[in-house]
Order: structure tokens, then C-alpha cells, then sequence
């Protein structure tokens, strides 16, 4: 489910401003005598969808989040902003360096906070967005922090952005606990994070200024920082990340400490990125009897239901994709399949893989789309490697939902020239002989006369 983008133009209507006088005159809060039906802790990607979605179904519910604005870790420090920095500095980076094999001669040179700003203005936005939903929706939003007194009573903490009406305590017959995740320390403590020269992803995306040396980044090496990757493993994270896009790679290399000193290596911004924890502080779960496994995370049964019966528990404070918790308050029963949901990495080119699949591969390179667009790197194997793979794995993922086999994609008629076409023809050598367009290892393709022009 996305966020509510509205309509207009947001750049000269802010429309978010005018929505404020939807709010309901009759907004009302739970008392002791009239509990929620539903109470979602958590306003991010999981609970804010539980939240729509329970109040669509008929429940009277309400959704508690502490950080003042909507959309959790992703809309705000996370999956969106992040993705405004990558399209921005990919834009930047073509204009740099790709704009002249194309016919257009410019001088560009970076403005980054009017690069800043940007990202700041989509945040706002689609966080907006969020909350509007909830008015149209009928959720109530309470601004603080949540801590349990029983498993079905909520002690309140108001921020100081929330009304002066809001809650101290309120009753509910059900409760999703969808707190989310926040940035894991450095093992052992060796590394202290500042969020200006030691960052972590959230320090990253607001950096006032292109550092000269940086440890992880690539948004930063297109706008022209020198990227070192220190990785632990002895392979990054998806097929495709190499150093042909200027990164440099220290594998198999374990960080101990870092200091704002000279050291082996220098840098003058370093991204402390060894992943996520659960966020459950000031929970008091203890209370509502909810159990943690040894990692922190909510126990959860395959119906999203902690060890309260009355408590499910949805996203990154638990384990497994956010899916369906409201369906299986209202009718007992939800479908989650989780062989269909897919996984990119927002490189370039792009990376997106699901479940163990066959291989047939097809290089951008032999794609008449591709090579009209002037951007050939990478190729597809069944799962997606393209600079699309994040908007165009749908397919797959539909194939995959309905029990298609590589034979069905490579006989289904996909329009050209486009990029799917790579992932038809890489079906078909998963299945069959290679693509009938590949002649030599150059890559040299030509349009099929069986596939009609759009």
C-alpha cells in the first residue's frame, strides 16, 4: 500500500496544508469504558498499513508513534529518502559523464543542499500523505510513546507536538506492536557513532558536504567522494556490485575500531553499516507477557500473534515480511505467500532475487531497449540485474504467485522494445536453448519480427 501522493502540483500548492481542515470534528479518544478495537504501536511501513487496513475492515483503531511524523524508519531516514539521494546523484553522475556520447553538450556542477531540499520535500510529502490517509480512514494518530500496564492497557507518553487532549492511558481489545528497527552498534563497542563523521545510514543522507574520502556510499561516489567498502565477508551482497562503478573493495577484512585520527585507513567520513535491531525501549513487554527470542525479536506465530493472544506483532521488531495481521484479526485467516516476495539492492544496475530459481541468463547488452537508452550493464538471470529491476521484478514476482514456469514467461508475447523482453529471453534459456538474438560474446541483437512495436 503507498502513501496518498495527492494530485497537483506540490511545488507551488502545498496540499498537504489544506488537507488539515479534513480533521473530523468529532475526533474523540478512547476512555476506560469505550476501549479501541485496535491499537497499533508504531507508525511506520507496517504499522500504518495495519492501521488503514483495520480501520477499513470495521475496527475502531488507533495508531500510536513517537517520532511526530508518520512513516517510520522508511519514509523518513530510510527507503525513501535514500532512494531521492540515489536517483539525484545517478542524474548528477549521467550529466557528468554520459551526456556527451548522447548528443548533449551542458556544464553541470552540484548544488547539495538544493539536492537536500529536494529529498527534504518528498519526506514531507509523502509523510503528509500518511496522515491523511489516517483522517479519511478514521484512525486516530496519537503523538508519544507507548509502554504496556497489561496486555490490554497502554500508558501513554505524549510528545510535545501532541494536542493537549491526547490520552495518558487507553484500553484496547487488540494490539499490533510494530516499533520497527533502529541502527545495531558496533560489536563490542569499538566505534562510536556521531552521525558526522562516523555515520550511521540515517547520518548519511545528511552530510552538508561531499566528503573527499568515504568509507561506504555510493550516492557520495557519484557525487564525488572516493568510496572504500570494508566488508567482513568475501562477497558483497548481490551479483552486479563491483568496482567498475569506482568503488573500492576491502573483503574479507574485519574492522576493530575506528578513530578521528590518521590510521591505516583514511577517510573523512566513515558509515558504520553492520544492520538493525529490533527497537522495543520502553515497551515494558514484560507487562503484557510478550516473549523475545535471543535476538530481541517479538515471538511470533505464523498468524503474527506473540505469546498474548490479544498482541500480534508486525515489520522489523520481529521476524518475516509485515503482511496480513489485519486480515487475521478480522476473519481469523490471511494468505502470505512468502515464496513471491522479492529482494533488491538500489545499485546500478539494480539487483532484485527471490527463491532458488534455474538459471538463464540474457545481457542487456543483446536488448534493443537497452541499447536505445545507452545503458547496457548488467544482464538477466531469471531474478533481475537492470537499472529497473526495483520497478520491473513484477512480472517475476506474478509468475512466481500464480505457479508460473520460465516456459510460460518465454512463450508470453512481451512488448518491444523493452527491457522485460531481457527477462522474457532469459526465461527462455532457462528453459530451452540461449536467445536466438545473442550471436557472439559482443552481444549483437535484433528486434524479433514476431513482436509487434508499441
Amino acid at each position: 500500500m503507498a502513501p496518498f501522493l495527492g494530485s497537483g502540483d506540490s511545488r507551488s500548492s502545498p496540499w498537504w496544508m489544506e488537507a488539515d481542515a479534513l480533521r473530523s470534528a468529532s475526533r474523540g479518544l478512547a476512555t476506560a469504558v469505550e476501549p479501541f478495537d485496535v491499537v497499533v504501536i508504531g507508525g511506520g511501513m507496517g504499522g500504518y498499513v495495519a492501521a488503514i487496513k483495520a480501520a477499513q475492515l470495521g475496527f475502531r483503531t488507533a495508531c500510536i508513534e513517537k517520532r511526530g511524523v508518520l512513516g517510520g524508519t522508511c519514509l523518513n531516514v530510510g527507503c525513501i529518502p535514500s532512494k531521492a539521494m540515489l536517483n539525484n546523484s545517478h542524474i548528477y553522475h549521467q550529466a557528468q559523464h554520459d551526456f556527451a556520447r548522447r548528443g548533449i553538450d551542458a556544464t553541470v556542477s552540484l548544488n547539495l543542499p538544493k539536492m537536500l531540499e529536494a529529498k527534504v520535500n518528498i519526506v514531507t510529502g509523502l509523510t503528509k500523505g500518511v496522515e491523511l490517509l489516517f483522517r479519511q480512514n478514521k484512525v486516530e494518530y496519537i503523538k508519544g510513546s507507548a509502554s504496556f500496564i497489561s496486555p490490554t492497557r497502554l500508558s501513554i507518553s505524549p510528545i510535545l507536538e501532541a494536542p493537549e487532549d491526547t490520552p495518558t492511558e487507553i484500553e484496547a481489545k487488540n494490539i499490533v506492536i510494530a516499533t520497527g528497527s533502529e541502527v545495531s552498534p558496533f560489536p563490542g563497542g569499538a566505534i562510536t557513532i556521531d552521525e558526522k563523521q562516523i555515520v550511521s545510514s540515517t547520518g548519511a543522507l545528511e552530510l552538508k558536504e561531499v566528503p573527499k574520502k568515504l568509507v561506504m556510499g555510493s550516492v557520495w561516489s557519484r557525487l564525488g567522494a572516493e568510496v572504500t567498502v570494508v566488508e567482513f565477508l568475501g562477497a558483497i551482497g548481490g551479483a552486479g556490485i563491483d568496482e567498475e562503478q569506482g568503488l573500492k573493495f576491502k573483503l574479507n577484512t574485519k574492522v576493530l575500531s575506528a578513530e578521528k585520527k590518521d590510521g591505516k585507513l583514511e577517510a573523512d567520513v566513515v558509515l558504520v553499516a553492520v544492520g538493525r535491531r529490533p527497537y522495543t525501549e520502553g515497551l515494558n513487554l514484560e507487562a503484557a507477557g510478550v516473549e523475545l527470542d535471543n535476538r530481541g525479536r517479538v515471538v511470533i506465530d505464523d498468524q503474527f500473534t506473540t505469546s498474548q493472544k490479544n498482541i500480534k506483532s508486525v515489520g522489523d521488531v520481529t521476524f518475516g515480511p509485515c503482511i496480513a495481521a489485519a486480515e487475521f484479526l478480522k476473519t481469523g485467516h490471511g494468505h502470505v505467500n512468502y515464496a513471491a516476495i522479492p529482494s533488491v539492492v538500489y545499485t546500478h544496475p539494480e539487483v532484485a532475487w527471490g527463491l532458488k530459481y534455474k538459471i538463464g541468463k540474457f545481457s542487456f547488452a543483446a536488448n534493443s531497449r537497452a541499447k536505445t537508452n545507452l545503458d547496457t550493464e548488467g544482464f538477466d538471470p531469471g531474478v533481475h540485474i537492470s537499472d529497473q529491476c526495483g520497478r520491473d521484478d513484477c512480472g517475476g514476482v506474478l509468475a512466481v504467485e500464480y505457479g508460473a514456469s520460465a516456459e510460460d514467461v518465454a512463450r508470453t508475447t512481451h512488448a518491444h522494445p523493452t527491457l522485460s523482453e531481457a527477462f522474457k529471453e532469459a526465461a527462455m534459456a532457462a528453459y530451452s536453448k540461449p536467445s536466438i538474438y545473442v550471436l557472439d560474446r559482443a552481444g549483437i541483437s535484433f528486434p524479433s519480427p514476431l513482436v509487434r512495436h508499441i
